[in-house]
């Protein structure tokens, strides 16, 4: 499965913007609203509710993209994600905020470095497994529809 790669980037930023939500209020109900957005996104990252999101609204205004992504390094850092997620909301739903607070900031300075900088931590982490294990990494390919 091959993905446009400004999808992620756009899926970066509402991420951050949610997590923003969930360190301001402190509510681990709105962590794990958001580490279900990952679970869903470490299926299929198209059906992330913020990628269906760039594809009805965002993609139909833009150029195709130049190349496509391969989709497994952006389901691995959605499973990242979903774990961070899903500890922050344990510990502020548990009566650990500063558990819920520390995941809370690692996961926001990995969501942000995505969405502003087309730095993934999670998909540079997967490529690097790969390149450790002496397995194939996946590139981005010519997109093929003219």
């Amino acid at each position: 499965m091959l993905l446009d790669p400004r999808a992620p980037r756009f899926v970066a930023a509402l991420t951050a913007l949610v997590i923003v939500v969930v360190l301001v209020t402190a509510s681990g109900w709105v962590a794990l609203a958001q580490a279900a957005v990952y679970a869903i996104g470490a299926l299929n990252p198209r059906w992330n509710p913020y990628a269906l999101l760039f594809r009805a609204v965002v993609a139909p205004r833009l150029a195709r993209p130049a190349e496509l992504e391969p989709a497994a390094p952006v389901r691995f850092s959605q499973v990242v994600g979903f774990v961070f997620l899903l500890v922050c909301a344990a510990g502020y739903l548990g009566g650990a905020p500063v558990l819920g607070l520390v995941m809370g900031c690692l996961a926001l300075a990995a969501a942000f470095l995505s969405a502003a900088f087309g730095l993934c931590l999670g998909c540079e982490t997967y490529l690097a497994f790969r390149r450790l294990t002496g397995r194939a990494v996946p590139s981005r390919v010519p997109d093929p529809t003219p």
